[in-house]
């Protein structure tokens, strides 16, 4: 073994690393649906890309501008289902992950009471992620989404 290889890691510690990645997806739905936007920022690595579902190609890199890129979006209820999450460990602090999302949204209510649902439907997509372990845990190196119908 070479001073840079890392040792083989046991079931145990896939195990381990797959449950944080996929609890660090599912932390990032709750919180983007929280519109938490500071704490949905945080779990990037400080220069992380994310992709919009609805933008794959146009990657916003850096903490501090994904930060700023979720403030400047109109408030709006939404909801995010995430599942089918697989997460494949490369190392022991690199992992992929890809996982599928729904998404309902929609405006407040005239009357205040629930929101009313976009009548259009859901949005159905994909994200594809890289994450790392950094020392503040597992975070997204990269996360990029993708719609998988036509709106």
């Amino acid at each position: 073994m070479s001073a840079t290889s890392e040792p083989a890691l046991n079931d145990a510690a896939c195990r381990a690393i797959e449950w944080d990645c996929t609890k660090l997806i599912n932390r990032y739905t709750l919180l983007n649906d929280a519109a938490d936007w500071e704490a949905v920022a945080a779990l990037y690595t400080e220069d992380g890309r994310m992709a919009r579902p609805s933008a794959p190609d146009q990657p916003i890199i850096g903490r501090d501008a994904i930060l700023a890129a979720f403030k400047s979006r109109p408030a709006r209820a939404a909801r995010h289902v995430v599942s089918n999450i697989v997460v494949d460990v490369v190392s022991g602090t690199e992992a992929t992950a890809t996982s599928v999302i729904v998404l309902y949204q929609g405006n407040a209510s005239e009357t205040g009471g629930l929101p009313v649902r976009d009548s259009k439907g859901p949005l159905i997509g994909t994200y594809t992620d890289r994450l790392r372990k950094t020392a503040e845990g597992w975070r997204f190196a990269e996360r990029r989404g993708g719609l998988d119908f036509a709106a």
